[in-house]
């Protein structure tokens, strides 16, 4: 079978591998994939950007893949089943698993990032991890794990009906967190450095409300909304600047959440933080019913999955095309089909 694998930054290697075994253990799936999309992670593990991240390493954890084989005792799939993957495992049961958090466990495994992932024909997984659905295409499918991140981040934002929401970074995880905002009820408002993403935010999400964070962010909120600030704060940028900036912008007795991370510590004014009352927020991965209710709302036509699949490629394609994604301005998510 073809693998190919991030063999140190910017050096990809293409390996023949054996097709694993259908003689499986106890609660697993042989699965083949279908279709990979590209994450910010991968973006970054390929430049030696990535925290958490080892070579060699084969990449992949958005991933659509169908059932080819299972183990005698699983029943939540079956062979022939489409399936989302949920990448997340804790092979050592921690204090934050037993508590139910099974999505920041102190020994969690992410493929495509602590282990090998899915740029490969086929591989093994517990049957567990699987989320079925005969519904949806293998499009949707691979978007489902950059939704639960958002999907995932609301939750932990408990957002209101009478809240004011500023989603901050309007790539597919921004997205998909202002399409999760939008179910609760609440006002959203998104904003981010670039007005050619805000536009196309504004297709996607319908989301009326933009703002561009390289201008008088303060003094733009105020107006927008009557001199209040938004009482709900999603970053998704991963950036330092932006996450230290959201102190400023919420309201008294708000929440802010950080969705994406950066290599550093986060600086704030404490006397500011304590009159404010703010409450902070980090958001890790997604839970496994995160999946379940993510299909259910694409069947159900309340979550769109596929309108930022901006580009695609063959799997074969991806040692001489991936480097070129860098350079695509419009870039927003791109798919790899094998």
């Amino acid at each position: 079978m073809k693998i190919i694998r991030l063999e140190e930054p910017g050096i990809w290697k293409r390996l023949e591998g054996d097709k694993p075994s259908e003689n499986l253990s106890e609660g697993d799936a042989l699965v083949s994939v279908k279709k990979i999309g590209v994450c910010g992670t991968d973006l970054h593990a390929f430049k030696g950007q990535q925290p958490f991240f080892s070579y060699p390493r084969i990449l992949g954890h958005e991933l659509a893949v169908e059932v080819v084989a299972i183990a005698d005792d699983v029943t939540n799939v079956s062979v022939g089943d489409k399936c989302s993957v949920e990448p997340y495992y804790n092979d050592v049961i921690g204090q934050a698993v037993r508590r139910g958090k099974t999505n920041c466990g102190e020994h969690l495994q992410v493929l495509g990032v602590h282990v090998d992932g899915g740029m490969q024909e086929y591989f093994v997984y517990p049957a567990k991890f699987l989320h079925a659905t005969n519904t949806l295409s293998d499009d949707q499918l691979a978007m489902i794990e950059p939704l639960a991140i958002g999907c995932h981040a609301v939750d932990r934002a408990e957002i209101k009906e009478d809240d004011i929401v500023l989603v901050i970074g309007v790539g597919p995880i921004g997205l998909g967190t202002i399409q999760f905002a939008q179910l609760t009820g609440a006002r959203v408002i998104a904003m981010d450095i670039d007005d050619t993403k805000l536009q196309k935010c504004k297709e996607i999400t319908k989301v009326k409300d933009t703002i561009n964070a390289l201008g008088n962010v303060e003094e733009e909120l105020e107006i927008l909304l009557n001199g209040d600030l938004p009482t709900v704060i999603l970053d998704a940028t991963g950036n330092k600047t932006s996450m230290m900036n959201t102190f400023k912008y919420a309201a008294a007795g708000g929440t802010i959440v950080f969705i994406g991370l950066f290599m550093g510590d986060v600086v704030f004014h404490d006397p500011s933080f304590h009159k404010k009352e703010l409450t902070l927020k980090a958001s890790r991965a997604a839970l496994g019913e995160d999946f379940s209710r993510i299909i259910r709302l694409i069947e159900a036509g309340k979550i769109d999955a596929t309108s930022f699949i901006t580009h695609r490629m063959n799997f074969d394609e991806v040692p001489t095309e991936f480097e070129k994604l860098y350079n695509q301005t419009d870039l927003i998510k791109a798919i790899i089909e094998l």
